[in-house]
């Protein structure tokens, strides 16, 4: 039994994650949970290394979003993002980013 609760728990853990990803929203106009992020230094960095038509991809969705949250409309469900289509492709540079700050300020330090 003891072996088939991590199971049981990734199961339920993953029928969470799905419940809090629609209650969030963003999904309904649109947008994935990379598009979220607050723009401070480093993303700007890792926004700046994402390949341009995933930049040109992520202004799309940015533009529709603002353009619904300003008619106070969402998307027809067929159209929103769902978990499973949502891609983390931000998150991967981002962490690189972090990394090398995190890297430089080590150097300095020496």
């Amino acid at each position: 039994m003891a072996s088939r609760a991590p199971v049981a728990t990734g199961r339920l853990l993953e029928a969470f994650h799905k419940w809090y990803y629609n209650l969030c929203g963003f999904n309904k106009i649109g947008l994935m949970r990379d598009d979220t992020i607050h723009e401070d230094d480093n993303v700007k960095e890792a926004l700046r290394r994402i390949p341009e038509t995933v930049y040109n991809d992520r202004m799309f969705r940015v533009k529709r979003a603002l353009d619904l949250t300003m008619k106070m409309q969402i998307l027809p469900k067929n159209q929103w993002t769902q978990y499973e289509q949502d891609i983390h492709y931000l998150t991967p540079y981002l962490t690189e980013v972090i990394r090398e700050k995190n890297e430089e300020a080590d150097w300095a330090k020496k």
